[in-house]
């Protein structure tokens, strides 16, 4: 009888882990998505991954709606020529992922190009079983 419980808790308990990764890999998967629409400038994308009500905070300190994000993508006004993400971790808490990473860009922005080094933290949501950028914000790496 022992032996059957502890089986039932090890086929339950990874059922579970399973069960989070998965959604982890998802939440990875939107977070890539995210990022190569953003260097394709493709709004019919980034209005998919994003939440209606999403407030996307800069380095510089300036936050702006979905609205306001997605057109200054896809104008032009500001233009990621290449992305690279590293050190990324994903934490689930039921419908919400936090995403924390290391961002490097190559942007262009007013005819002048930069390089940006930041850390990004991301909130996505689980909306009608969809994963949906809620809240971004970066933080510029001084060292």
């Amino acid at each position: 009888m022992k032996k059957g419980i502890l089986l039932f808790i090890l086929f339950a308990s990874s059922l579970f882990t399973s069960a989070q990764s998965n959604t982890e890999k998802k939440v990875a998967e939107n977070v890539e998505s995210f990022h190569k629409a953003m260097t394709a400038a493709d709004g019919n994308i980034l209005n998919e991954l994003c939440a209606e009500k999403l407030s996307y905070g800069h380095s510089g300190g300036q936050v702006e709606d979905k609205k306001e994000f997605i057109r200054k993508i896809t104008s032009g006004e500001n233009i990621y020529d290449k992305i690279k993400l590293d050190q990324q971790t994903i934490s689930i808490s039921g419908n919400a992922a936090i995403v924390r990473t290391h961002f490097e860009a190559e942007t262009r922005a007013n005819s002048k190009s930069s390089t940006l080094k930041l850390f990004v933290l991301m909130v996505w949501q689980k909306q009608h079983g969809t994963w949906k950028l809620l809240a971004r914000q970066a933080v510029k790496i001084t060292a």
